[in-house]
Order: C-alpha cells, then sequence, then structure tokens
C-alpha cells in the first residue's frame, strides 16, 4: 500500500513541476513514507532521518517531509523529536503536499493529518517508477474497521472506502495498453470491497479479470472472516486470476485469537482452507503469524505449529509481537511474554516454515507452470526471473526472453524460496 501511495505522490509532484532524482546529493526535497504497524518498522524511519541529517547541513534549503502511517499516528509529536523534518503529511493529505511546501520553504513547520470519510485519490493516475514495467498495483479501497486488538492501522488508515469500481477498470484496463501484464488489487481488507451499486469484490475481480485473458489479476490482502464462497468460484471461472491467497491467521490458539479480537475461531478458519482447497485445488496459500502476543502459553505457541503442519503454507510473513500505542491491546493487555521467549518462539515458527516451503516447491519438481518475466535474475544476467500463478519466484536461462513475456518453464529443482527450471517449447 505504501509503494501504491509513493507513486501517488510522484503523480502530484510531476503534476506540479518537480521531477525525481535517483542521486540524493542532488534532492531539494526529500520524501519518507512511513509505516506504523510494528515497532522495527518506525525504527527504521528514525534511523533513516538520523542519515538525513548530513544532507540538510550540506544544503540548509533542503525540505525533509516523512509521510504516511508514522505521520498520522505521531502528527507535531515528530516534529519536536526530529528537528530536521519540515513537513508532516498523513495517508489522506497528499493532495495538499505542493501547499504544505510552500508553507515549509518560508522557514515553518506545515503539517497535514486530517483522515478523509471518502476515497482520496481515485481521480489521480499514479506515476510509477523504479518498476518493471510489468507489475502493478492498484489501490482499490482503504482503511479498515476490524480494530484488531494489537493493531494501529484503523487509527492511521481510517474508516473502510472503496473506490468507484469503473476507475479501478479503467486504471487496469490502461496498464495493461501500456504493456503491463499482471495488477494487484490493494487494500487494508479487499474482502470489504463495496461499491455504490452494492456489488462487492467478486464482482470487481470479475470485471478486471475481463479486460483480457493476457492480464493477470492478484489481491491482498484478505480476512478470514470475509472470504467468501462467491469471491472463491470468481477465481475458479477465471483462469488469469491468479492461484495465490493470502489469509493471515496471525495464531492457531482460539485462545489468542480471542484475545487479538480476530473474529473467528480456529475451526472457521480451517473451513476457509477446506473451501479454497475445494475450489482452488491449485492454489498456493501465505499467511501472517504473529510470535508472543500478550499471555501466550506454550500451549498457545504449539497450536500454531500444529496449525501450520495442518495447512501446509507455501510461505508465511513472521513477527514477534510489538506493543503499538493506543491500540486496545496496548491499553488492555500487558505485553507480558519475556523477549527471549518470542525470539526462540518465533525462531521455532521460522524453522518450521522453512521446512513447509522447501516441502511445497520439492512436490512443484517435475511439473511446467506458465511464467510471467520480470526481471533478469539478481545472480546472473543470463537468467531471467518470473512468478507463476501460485506467486513463486522462477529462475531460468534467459535465451530470447524479455520482461512482460509468458513462458512455459518445466522445473528441475528449487529451494526453499526459488523453484529453477528451464523453458519448454510451446
Amino acid at each position: 500500500m505504501n509503494f501504491s501511495d509513493t507513486q501517488i505522490v510522484n503523480s502530484i509532484m510531476t503534476d506540479h513541476d518537480f521531477e525525481t532524482t535517483d542521486q540524493i546529493n542532488d534532492a531539494d526535497l526529500i520524501f519518507i513514507n512511513t509505516c506504523s504497524i510494528r515497532d522495527n518498522a518506525e525504527k527504521r524511519v528514525r534511523a533513516r532521518l538520523q542519515e538525513f541529517k548530513r544532507y540538510k547541513k550540506q544544503k540548509p534549503g533542503l525540505i525533509i517531509g516523512v509521510l504516511g502511517c508514522m505521520a498520522e499516528r505521531l502528527k507535531e509529536q515528530l516534529i519536536e523529536q526530529e528537528k530536521m523534518v519540515d513537513v508532516i503529511v498523513g495517508p489522506d493529505a497528499y493532495r495538499d503536499l505542493p501547499r504544505l511546501l510552500n508553507v515549509a520553504e518560508t522557514g515553518q513547520k506545515a503539517i497535514n493529518v486530517i483522515l478523509s470519510a471518502d476515497e482520496t485519490y481515485a481521480d489521480i493516475s499514479p506515476v510509477r517508477i523504479d518498476g518493471s514495467g510489468v507489475t502493478a498495483f492498484i489501490s482499490i479501497m482503504r482503511g479498515c474497521e476490524n480494530f484488531c486488538s494489537y493493531c494501529v492501522v484503523p487509527y492511521t488508515r481510517g474508516r473502510e472506502r472503496s473506490r468507484d469500481p469503473q476507475t479501478i477498470v479503467d486504471e487496469a484496463a490502461a496498464l495493461f495498453m501500456e504493456g503491463y501484464r499482471e495488477v494487484t488489487l490493494l487494500g487494508q481488507n479487499v474482502n470489504s470491497y463495496r461499491c455504490s451499486d452494492d456489488s462487492g469484490f467478486p464482482e470487481l475481480m470479475a470485471r478486471v479479470a475481463a479486460i483480457d485473458p493476457a492480464l493477470r489479476v492478484r489481491f491482498a490482502t484478505s480476512h478470514p472472516k470475509d472470504l467468501s464462497d462467491n469471491l472463491l468460484q470468481t477465481m475458479a471461472a477465471w483462469p488469469n486470476i491468479c492461484r495465490s491467497i493470502h489469509l493471515p491467521v496471525q495464531s492457531g490458539s482460539d485462545h489468542m485469537l480471542k484475545r487479538m479480537n480476530r473474529r473467528y475461531t480456529r475451526n472457521w478458519y480451517l473451513n476457509r482452507i477446506q473451501a479454497i482447497r475445494q475450489f482452488l485445488p491449485d492454489c498456493a496459500l501465505s499467511t501472517d503469524i504473529i510470535s508472543g502476543f500478550s499471555s501466550e502459553t506454550e500451549e498457545d505457541h504449539q497450536q500454531t505449529l500444529d496449525l501450520m503442519r495442518e495447512v501446509g503454507y507455501d510461505y508465511a510473513y513472521m513477527f514477534k509481537y510489538s506493543e503499538r500505542p493506543n491500540t486496545l491491546a496496548a491499553k488492555k493487555y500487558k505485553d507480558d511474554v519475556p523477549e527471549e521467549v518470542k525470539s526462540r518462539r518465533l525462531r521455532e515458527i521460522i524453522d518450521l516454515q522453512q521446512e513447509l516451503s522447501l516441502l511445497s516447491n520439492q512436490k512443484d519438481v517435475g511439473k511446467t507452470f506458465e511464467v510471467l518475466v520480470e526481471n533478469e535474475s539478481k545472480k546472473s544476467k543470463k537468467e531471467l526471473s518470473g512468478r507463476n500463478s501460485q506467486n513463486k519466484v522462477v529462475v531460468f536461462p534467459r535465451i530470447n526472453h524479455q520482461p512482460g513475456n509468458y513462458v512455459r518453464v518445466k522445473i528441475t529443482a528449487c529451494t526453499p524460496a526459488t523453484l529453477r527450471g528451464f523453458i519448454v517449447d510451446e
């Protein structure tokens, strides 16, 4: 979502006669777009701001702006803590950037962190830079109203609001005409998408998939309580909707799920997994897992490991719990799991997922997949890299193909993170 927001900022700035530079010493203006979902993310932002001090000394007129969720959460406090920051802009206030920069140029601090009740940027065409020209993100909705007890997003992103579906379809169609071959529809919870005619996310997915069979469609992220059979049936009906679902579980323990205010049980979640397997037998599954949430016991932890084994995730995003200020958990629960216990449990989760990822990839050896070429391989210009419908990275010899091509690759080897193979005749 922040990557998509940065492209919107690029559009607003270029419309006001700014241009980007890849040389930070040449910059008159530096924005850092931030995340507040974990404490570690905010620490990285603060470290980066400290790095920017030397550029401020070299160029006294340099303006430094903090954008996004951290700006929304800390507001004026951030300017007090980080003296070199000139502009603070929340995720719904990017249209106001030109005015705020005029204020900052006079030597004053400029702040706008007002959250909107409407979709803020539906009519802005994002300026996409530093991308492959093959894949693109499209924001379809903003905000979240689930209020998971550990999560700061509802407070930094505001209430849920959805874009008009035609603007989304038009953006995806324009990207396809420009040569893009994959779009990812983004939202804090895409399953909550709802437009004015009361149609929902499955209908939107079908409309985007109908643009052209050569346009792949992905989405992120789903909340398990909202993953409907209707969506799964829609995915099954359109071959160009990718066979990959990210379904965050966070914990395998009902005790933890209730404390996290996730609003589903372990059995409900496993029922959704069963439905995915029924409608989309070849679908890859990924998840998010939090280690060491308030009052988590060893039994709770073991239940998470057991659920991971039962589902057999293809990959996962795994984190230690970090308390976020002003969330329900911060107000109501003690962060009472020792740091060393959190770390040990996280390591066990990561180690198990490595095993599961390797097992999943080993099952693909010998199979042939359609792969969308995205980039040169990081290790060799003689190889290309792309992803299959299941969102798995595939590396193969270059031959004469280029990014944006579809190729059929037979898998011959794998690691936990990557499939390797060779191109087969059409």
